[in-house]
């Protein structure tokens, strides 16, 4: 079999597992990040500081287990692009870390957060200029406030800021097209989601912070979910997968019971996420909850409140058997095997364990074998392939069901989904929209269309520029 045949046949069981079909066999995709590099030889700095080793680390693995789809760098955040920002809350393999530790987010203390407790209406009125104006000088130690002093390390900081994702991000077509020719493996996830509440605990009010402000200011939280909706659906859907066959991923953080309350979960957290999910489906995207934790609380809500095959459900410490039950009706679920297992038990343990997730959650399809959260370098050479093998071993299916359950999103999911407007001087996607640049140009005497199609190219790459900045660096 060649390999183009062989990402084929792998293409058309990853994503009839996706839709909730019966494949040939259970398709095994491995979010491995750190364990790349363990089974290249490499350390935790090597595919941090040096996407190139981090592309052939992911490359070499995937030739080496014969995964059906992998993420085509899951230890996503290069190290290049926090230093030349000169970013504060990250910390780099071999820079504040030793070589062979994992990249590590840095909280600040609740009174140094990135967002103040009194800022919450400069958030709403204008999220991406906030993000400019105020986000970015207390995030970055070079980028100075506006009305200060221009400086060369500022100014350097926007320039190799920026042409270093372009650079990274140019990169992953040619890193995706290695898989298909060089592994046959599919790459598994395009687009990068996550909640408007989980970013304000993740990068500006800190986690405590967002916590008193649920208590002391909830109008204000829920309105400045409101406001970053539309900007967040805007970056998910401009990286998601044209063709839509494998979904955008959804990092879900802490907006989970305990972490937050059931009225907090429903009343923000769920109620300014589930309209991008839905207009995700209505646009036929597929989203993967990558639910970070335990989320069982609210399994009920997903299956209540989503159409058929709109989401993929990846468990990671909550019972896979118990969100079987509650969502394998539905929806496609994903992973299972504990991670202490892989870096702790012992080959055979961690093939019952496959043995018994197969039979029980993958028996009727709609199944993908994965750990229950991202592969690090903790995980063992031995149980990794433990868990591959038995995947193949115990994962065939006497007959295939052929496509799924559930294709393109049905008509009924057709309508405004919720997500608000925003207003109309800087509109998802822009930082200085057309209309207003073209009022500071003299007259038009040729082609306005020419003139604005170049500007709005490279503005919309500006304002790319924040938002990734905000979502994955």
């Amino acid at each position: 079999m060649s390999t183009e045949e062989l990402y084929q046949q792998r293409l058309q069981r990853y994503t009839t597992a996706l839709r909730g079909g019966k494949p040939d066999r259970v398709p095994i995709r491995p979010f491995a990040a750190e364990f790349v590099a363990k089974n290249c030889g490499m350390t935790c700095q090597d595919v941090t500081q040096d996407y190139d080793r981090a592309f052939e680390a992911v490359i070499r693995t995937c030739k080496d287990f014969g995964w059906d789809a992998a993420v085509a760098n899951m230890v996503y955040v290069w190290g290049g692009i926090p230093q030349q920002v000169n970013l504060r809350y990250f910390a780099i393999p071999g820079v504040g870390l030793s070589p062979g530790t994992g990249f590590q987010y840095l909280e600040p203390p609740e009174d140094e957060s990135f967002m103040r407790e009194d800022e919450y209406d400069a958030l709403i009125e204008d999220p991406t200029g906030f993000l400019y104006n105020v986000w970015l000088p207390r995030v970055s130690r070079d980028v100075v406030r506006p009305g200060e002093p221009a400086t060369l390390r500022n100014n350097l900081s926007f320039l190799k800021g920026a042409f270093s994702m372009m650079d990274y991000f140019n990169a992953f077509p040619g890193q995706v097209k290695r898989m298909r020719e060089e592994a046959g493996t599919v790459s598994a996830i395009a687009g990068i989601l996550k909640a408007p509440m989980d970013i304000l605990a993740d990068k500006m009010r800190g986690y405590l912070g967002l916590c008193a402000d649920l208590m002391e200011r909830p109008e204000k939280v829920l309105r400045a979910c409101e406001a970053m909706q539309p900007h967040l659906f805007h970056v998910a859907n401009a990286t998601a997968d044209p063709a839509g066959q494998v979904p955008v991923g959804l990092w879900m953080h802490r907006g989970c019971v305990p972490l937050v309350s059931f009225d907090h979960f429903h009343n923000m957290y769920w109620a300014t996420l589930k309209p991008i999910v839905l207009e995700l489906w209505k646009r036929g995207h597929q989203t993967l909850f990558y639910a970070e934790g335990k989320w069982g609380a609210h399994l009920k809500t997903f299956a209540d409140d989503l159409p058929e095959g709109s989401i993929v459900y990846h468990c990671d410490r909550d019972d896979i058997f118990a969100v079987h039950r509650a969502l394998g009706h539905k929806f496609c679920i994903s992973g299972g095997i504990e991670n202490a297992m892989l870096a702790y038990g012992k080959p055979a343990d961690v093939r019952a364990r496959v043995r018994q997730v197969i039979e029980t959650v993958g028996r009727d399809g709609g199944y993908i074998m994965d750990a229950g959260a991202i592969i690090q370098n903790d995980a063992s050479i031995e149980n990794v392939r433990a868990m591959t093998e038995a995947t193949m071993e115990f994962g065939e299916y006497s007959s295939s069901s052929g496509g799924g359950r559930a294709g393109v999103a049905p008509a009924a999911v057709a309508h405004a989904c919720g997500i608000p407007v925003t207003p109309a001087h800087r509109p998802p996607g822009t930082v200085q929209p057309w209309g207003q640049k073209k009022g500071e140009m003299p007259a038009m005497t040729g082609d306005e269309g020419m003139v604005r199609a170049t500007w709005e190219r490279y503005d919309g790459w500006a304002n790319a520029y924040i938002w990734q900045l905000l979502l994955s660096f």
